[in-house]
């Protein structure tokens, strides 16, 4: 799997990540790592990054993570708990592999502050594509 082609498709086919300032910095099997890199226009009314775009990179990160895993994949749920508020100039989201199945899978997400504390943490589910990821990468 060339993970490398998988981070860079992603980063530069996902128009909303990229307007939002979102990033995958890693991707590996059932792994990926992404940041938010934090501006004015993130914050909301109480000077914190807005929970949508904690959930966002979240999900940013979750699309690297299946995606390395060989499979085409996309949210079908999210469970998020916010811990504290999201503070810094750059947030960062660890996703990890819980279980894949043939059609779902379920993935683990830490999203840590410009501090390294834990911000959120999100359970997401994931509905596979029935075309491989390898198949939509040759079509790009």
């Amino acid at each position: 799997m060339d993970f490398e082609k998988i981070r860079k498709f992603l980063n530069e086919e996902d128009k909303f990540c990229r307007f939002c300032g979102i990033e995958l910095t890693v991707v590996g099997d059932g792994y990926a790592e992404a940041v938010l890199h934090v501006d004015q226009d993130k914050l909301n009314a109480r000077g914190v990054v807005q929970g949508g775009a904690i959930m966002t990179l979240a999900d940013f990160a979750f699309a690297g993570a299946v995606n390395g895993s060989g499979v085409n994949g996309v949210s079908l749920n999210c469970t998020t708990n916010f811990i504290r508020p999201g503070i810094g100039d750059e947030l960062k989201a660890v996703c990890r592999k819980v279980s894949q199945g043939r059609k779902t899978a379920v993935y683990s997400v830490e999203v840590f502050n410009g501090d390294g504390k834990l911000a959120a943490t999100m359970s997401i589910t994931g509905f596979v594509i029935d075309e491989p990821i390898s198949k939509v990468l040759k079509n790009s």
